[in-house]
């Protein structure tokens, strides 16, 4: 392998790997502030090559001439080339592709928190194995700094949770049946059409990015391996615009969370707890007026206390601007011949199931209207063990309904209940369940 130390004054080679939304953005940015990026780094900073899927495709920058190539491998593994920036995403050929890159000896940045979450280990390894670096602040919440401090900032500190929306398409399509009373389809149609949701938004209203998101942040905050296998998801699509306004009567908003929390067993071993789910927070909580397309991350620890982290979440300019981040560091490194902090998983905490959770619930029940029913719903909730920190009846007659509101318990003691409310012949229906995040008033 080569030296890690680069010769002082010589140029910084960068090969970038994709030229979508986020990498023509990293190149324009490499052009337009090369001074800058030079002054910074100590060197120039040059791009070497950019690897594309099709030479003739239409793009948003112009590359410059004779660097495009569609031979990927051989761009990582040149001798020339001295870092190299992933924005092709997925999981394949960009894990083949970066442990080629890091094999080869080169440094590298990424954004991709797919194959982050599902297998982080093996590209930390194969950065350790070659003393390398693998700086992947744009694989969370776009323009937003919340990795870095997770790992650097923090790391005298002890986290005991991270709280966040972290998916834009999400927060969009809740942000706005929460201020127009629109349905999920209607606010997902508005979206798609404001170039905010995919044409087909799976990966977004069913919670799957969000929860790749969440496992690199668990893993950071609590230095425990955490894929995106071990985090609970459930997505927007049930969402109701009824749910909506009950979180409206109760001054809350429903919005699409993150959460990673540290929880500490009757013996004193900590484990970790991570989920991606609806849930209603009180009006009064930061995130809660977190708007539109925008990411939010609420981090709570032992000795800083509450710290929120607030801003674009996606879209090629912000995410650029995490990579270049990354890149600028990366690249001081290698000439001083040292390396950043690399996988921090020494805790090696156990995931919880979503079962041993704690959480609190909201409950709409449509009920019959007599005497005794709301002793009987009470009683079901008393069988589990849950207690209901408030309960109140809306309508009458064949309209009535109870919303019945919980103190914590396990999401296993709570779902049992539901399941015995769902049985019981006073029950017309249960139409509503979420979990409740935060002090309501």
């Amino acid at each position: 392998m080569e030296s890690d130390k680069l010769t002082p004054g010589n140029a910084v080679r960068v090969a970038v790997l994709g030229c979508g939304s986020v990498g023509s953005q990293v190149v324009r940015l490499l052009g337009e502030q090369a001074g800058d990026l030079a002054a910074r780094v100590g060197a120039p900073v040059e791009l070497a090559g950019v690897a594309v899927r099709r030479l003739d495709a239409p793009r948003e920058v112009e590359v410059p001439e004779g660097l495009l190539t569609t031979d990927a491998t051989a761009l990582v593994t040149r001798d020339d080339v001295d870092l190299v920036v992933e924005v092709i995403g997925g999981i394949e050929p960009a894990r083949s592709l970066i442990l080629a890159a890091l094999e080869s000896g080169k440094s590298v940045v990424t954004a991709n928190k797919a194959l982050l979450a599902e297998d982080g280990p093996t590209l930390f390894e194969a950065a350790e194995k070659v003393g390398r670096d693998l700086y992947y602040e744009a694989a969370v919440a776009g323009a937003i700094p919340i990795l870095r401090p997770l790992r650097e900032s923090l790391a005298g500190d002890r986290v005991t949770r991270v709280l966040g929306i972290v998916n834009g398409t999400t927060n969009f399509i809740l942000d706005k049946m929460d201020s127009s009373g629109a349905g999920f389809a209607e606010a997902l149609e508005e979206a798609q059409e404001l170039g905010y949701a995919e044409a087909d938004p799976t990966a977004d209203v069913e919670g799957f990015d969000a929860a790749a998101k969440a496992a690199i942040l668990a893993s950071l905050a609590f230095h425990s391996r955490v894929t995106a296998s071990d985090v609970y998801r459930e997505g927007i699509t049930e969402v109701t615009a009824a749910d909506v306004q009950s979180a409206v009567e109760m001054n809350s908003v429903v919005k699409l969370l993150a959460i990673a929390e540290l929880r500490t067993g009757p013996g004193g071993d900590d484990s970790v707890a991570v989920r991606v789910h609806p849930a209603m927070i009180p009006r009064s909580h930061p995130l809660a007026s977190v708007r539109e397309a925008f990411n939010a991350v609420f981090v709570e620890s032992e000795a800083a206390g509450q710290l929120m982290f607030y801003g674009p979440g996606a879209g090629g300019a912000p995410t650029a601007s995490a990579v270049l981040g990354d890149l600028v560091t990366v690249a001081r490194n290698r000439l001083a011949g040292t390396r950043g902090a690399g996988e921090s998983a020494y805790a090696d905490r156990a995931v919880l199931p979503m079962g041993e959770t704690v959480t609190r619930y909201h409950v709409a029940i449509d009920v019959d209207d007599r005497a005794g029913v709301l002793a009987s719903v009470a009683m079901a909730f008393a069988e589990h063990g849950v207690s209901i920190q408030t309960v109140r009846q809306e309508g009458r007659d064949a309209d009535a309904q109870l919303v019945v509101v919980s103190h914590e318990a396990t999401d296993a003691q709570l779902s049992a209940t539901v399941e015995t409310l769902r049985g019981m012949d006073a029950v017309r229906e249960v139409t509503s369940v979420m979990r409740v995040e935060g002090a309501t008033e």
